[in-house]
């Protein structure tokens, strides 16, 4: 039995394991898949304060974010939870590896990549479609990538994949970017960064690799077929086209909207004694410094919740 179970490990699951242990809360944070989230695909952070000013990734940040909240006592664990029971005064968790009890928990399970929906693209995921250039980017030195999605992880990503990649190609669907203007100026200012207004992804092909891309244009409704420069090269296609919510465990017992679990500005989800924080959470900006904030706001209601 524990004070606090907190599902996720990204910055959001950090910042609240961080309050709730400093808060003496006895807590339990349970993670899936890597720390950090999201934000530990991500190559460069550039607006996080307090972050080192050079060579700060999601995956640095992070691992800081964690060695400080293990410092006030709080424990990890990594298992795939299978069902949630959250009503009543003791939570519920069911996971693959193990059963968990908490008192209060706080629910940081972040949000996945949205996938393109063109036709054959699942069958080169892992095999020419990625979502995770720092993950993959070194896999594709020399040859030409493209970058679906015109936001700041596009525009980001797009930059970061300049330092392996002979070209990288931005498909985008609008005819103008949505991210930031600082990632755009940097955009527009490479030389090896080019740019496919008003156009989506229709098909992908290849063999055991992905050899080409269609495309067509919003517009004209033209198509046409991308293939790499040189014989029989493969190519790279990093996809950011938006988030889903990972929030399926919690259907018919929290309140959503589009997927994500609707809470007030303290945190507070429609069940007493469960809350929600970062990406999972209906919000009008992700960001890394948001989730944190969440997670603060989270564990500290936590904390009066067992007052």
């Amino acid at each position: 039995m524990y004070d606090c179970i907190i599902l996720g490990a990204g910055p959001a699951g950090l910042s609240a394991a961080l309050y709730a242990a400093r808060g003496g809360l006895s807590t339990l944070i349970i993670e899936r898949g890597v720390t950090g989230g999201q934000i530990a695909q991500t190559s460069e952070i550039a607006n996080y304060p307090g972050q080192a000013l050079t060579d700060e990734s999601g995956v640095s940040l992070t691992e800081r974010m964690l060695a400080q909240a293990k410092s006030f006592g709080k424990k990890k664990k990594r298992d795939t939870i299978l069902s949630v029971e959250l009503s009543g005064e003791v939570k519920r968790i069911i996971g693959k590896k193990g059963e968990y009890e908490a008192k209060t928990v706080i629910i940081c399970t972040g949000a996945r990549p949205r996938l393109i929906g063109c036709k054959n693209e699942e069958a080169f995921i892992g095999h020419g479609i990625s979502f995770c250039a720092t993950c993959d980017g070194a896999f594709y030195r020399g040859k030409d990538v493209y970058v679906v999605g015109g936001g700041d992880s596009a525009v980001e990503e797009a930059i970061f994949l300049t330092n392996f990649a002979r070209s990288v190609t931005v498909i985008h669907r609008r005819d103008e970017l949505r991210a930031v203007k600082a990632a755009q100026d940097r955009a527009f200012s490479s030389q090896k960064i080019s740019f496919m207004w008003n156009t989506t992804v229709e098909e992908v092909k290849g063999d055991d690799l992905l050899r080409s891309i269609t495309v067509k244009n919003t517009k004209t409704g033209e198509t046409r077929e991308l293939h790499a420069d040189g014989e029989n090269e493969n190519i790279g296609l990093f996809v950011y086209v938006g988030l889903i919510p990972n929030t399926e465990l919690f259907d018919g017992q929290l309140n959503t909207e589009n997927g994500y679990i609707v809470t007030d500005e303290d945190m507070h989800t429609n069940v007493e004694g469960v809350f929600a924080a970062g990406d999972v959470r209906k919000k009008t900006l992700r960001q890394v410094i948001t989730a944190a904030a969440d997670g603060a706001i989270a564990a500290t209601e936590a904390i009066k919740y067992r007052a």
